[in-house]
C-alpha cells in the first residue's frame, strides 16, 4: 500500500463565548494555561513520531476553539517545537482560525510572522443582527477590519468562513452577506448553510430558520454569483480563486493521512501492511493537560476492510472533480474492481459519472449524497 500524504492538525479548545450553534470540542475560559498546552501539545506530539514512518508533514492546521486567543508568543513557541520534532514541506501551507474581534486581529502580523501563512477567519456574516442571533462577539465593522488587517499582514492566503440559511435571513439578506465577502476578492471561501446539530443550544431552543424554498433560492444563486466571481467550487462548500485551494482540506477528502495532537483532535494514520487507523485523543482539557507519555489518546480503532471503501467515498465524493480509480487503490490498499457492482449501479441511475479513470457526482448524486455515499458502506 502506497502512504498517502501527511498532515498535522493542532487543536486548541478555548473560546471566549460558546457560539450556541457550534458542536466543537470547545471551552469557554477566562485564564487559558497557554505555554502550558503548547507543552502539552509538544509532549503529545512526541509520543505519536512512529506514526510518521519517514514521511514530511505537508500542512499544518490549527484549529478550535478560537485559536487566535492564543498570543503570538504561544504559537511561534508551538511552531518552532513542531519544527524541532517532525520534518516540514519547504513548502509547508500552514493555516489557523482566528476570530475577527479586534483584539485577535491585532495580532495577525505576529502570527505571520511565526510561521503561519494562512488564516481562516470566522466571519460567519457581515449583518449586525446575524450575528447577534448567532452568538458572535464581533460585529460587522469588526469582520470588515479583520480581512483588512489579514492583508496588511502579508496574508496572501486567507480564507472566509460565511455561512448561509441564517435565523430570520432572507435570499435578499444572503446575497449582500455573500456580496460583501465577494467585494473582497477573497483567495478562499467556506460557504455552506447552517444546521442544527445535536447537543448545542439551537438544538435545544430552535431558531426560525428560512423555508426550503428560500434556502434553495439562496444556495441556487448564491453558486451562479460565485462562479460569475471567478470562484472555482472545488467542494460542496468550499471556493476558492485559481492556486488558493485549501491544501490541509483536499488531503481529508482525498482520504490522506493525518496527525491529531491537542484535547479531542483526531487522527487517520495508514501503514503499510494495508491497515487504517483512527484515533482520538483525550476530549477535556484539564484531562488532557494531567496526561503522561503514552496517555494522551482516548479512544483507536482499526478500520475493517468491508467500511474502507464506504470512508474513502465519504470524503472523495464531496470534490466536485471526484477521484480516480488509481487513487482510490492507492488510498485505501483495495482494488477497484470491488466497486464495480455499486458504480455500474449508481451510473445507470445518474447518480454518480465516469470519465476515464475519474469518477465523480452528477448534480443529482450531489443533492442526494447521504445516499449514494450508504451505498459503499456493508
Amino acid at each position: 500500500m502506497q502512504l498517502p500524504p501527511l498532515g498535522l492538525y493542532i487543536h486548541l479548545p478555548w473560546c471566549e463565548r460558546k457560539c450556541p450553534y457550534c458542536d466543537f470540542n470547545s471551552h469557554e475560559a477566562i485564564d487559558i494555561p497557554e505555554m502550558r498546552y503548547v507543552d502539552t501539545l509538544l509532549r503529545d506530539l512526541r509520543g505519536d513520531l512512529s506514526l510518521l514512518q519517514g514521511r514530511t508533514i505537508e500542512t499544518l492546521f490549527i484549529g478550535g476553539g478560537t485559536p487566535s486567543l492564543f498570543s503570538t508568543n504561544a504559537i511561534r513557541r508551538l511552531l518552532q517545537g513542531i519544527a524541532a520534532l517532525v520534518p516540514l514541506s519547504p513548502t509547508l501551507e500552514a493555516t489557523m482560525e482566528a476570530n475577527p474581534g479586534s483584539a485577535e486581529a491585532d495580532k495577525f502580523a505576529g502570527f505571520r510572522d511565526a510561521g503561519i501563512n494562512r488564516l481562516s477567519l470566522g466571519i460567519q456574516s457581515f449583518d449586525d443582527a446575524h450575528l447577534q442571533s448567532l452568538g458572535r462577539i464581533h460585529n460587522s465593522d469588526q469582520a470588515r477590519a479583520a480581512i483588512e488587517f489579514a492583508r496588511a499582514a502579508n496574508f496572501d492566503s486567507f480564507n472566509i468562513d460565511l455561512m448561509h440559511g441564517l435565523p430570520g435571513q432572507t435570499p435578499a439578506s444572503a446575497e449582500a452577506d455573500l456580496r460583501a465577502a465577494l467585494a473582497y476578492k477573497p483567495p478562499h471561501l467556506s460557504w455552506y448553510q447552517l444546521t442544527i446539530e445535536p447537543n448545542t443550544v439551537f438544538h435545544k431552543r430552535p431558531p426560525q430558520l428560512p423555508v426550503e424554498d428560500e434556502l434553495a433560492d439562496i444556495q441556487q444563486y448564491g453558486e451562479t454569483l460565485l462562479a460569475d466571481a471567478g470562484c472555482d467550487q472545488y467542494e460542496v462548500s468550499a471556493y476558492c480563486q485559481p492556486g488558493y485551494h485549501c491544501r490541509h482540506n483536499l488531503n481529508y477528502w482525498s482520504f490522506g493521512d493525518y496527525l491529531g495532537i491537542g484535547a479531542g483532535a483526531h487522527g487517520k494514520i495508514s501503514f503499510p501492511d494495508g491497515r487504517i487507523q483512527r484515533y482520538a485523543k483525550k476530549r477535556q482539557p484539564g484531562d488532557y493537560l494531567a496526561s503522561g507519555p503514552g496517555e494522551f489518546t482516548a479512544s483507536s480503532r482499526e478500520l475493517d476492510r468491508d467500511e474502507i471503501a464506504g470512508e474513502f467515498m465519504l470524503n472523495a465524493l464531496r470534490l466536485n472533480q471526484g477521484f480516480t480509480l488509481d487513487l482510490f487503490s492507492a488510498h485505501t490498499g483495495l482494488d477497484a474492481v470491488a466497486l464495480e457492482p455499486q458504480l455500474e449501479s449508481l451510473y445507470r441511475r445518474e447518480l454518480l459519472v465516469r470519465s476515464g479513470d475519474c469518477v465523480k457526482a452528477t448534480d443529482l448524486g450531489r443533492r442526494f449524497l447521504d445516499s449514494v455515499v450508504a451505498e459503499f458502506f456493508p
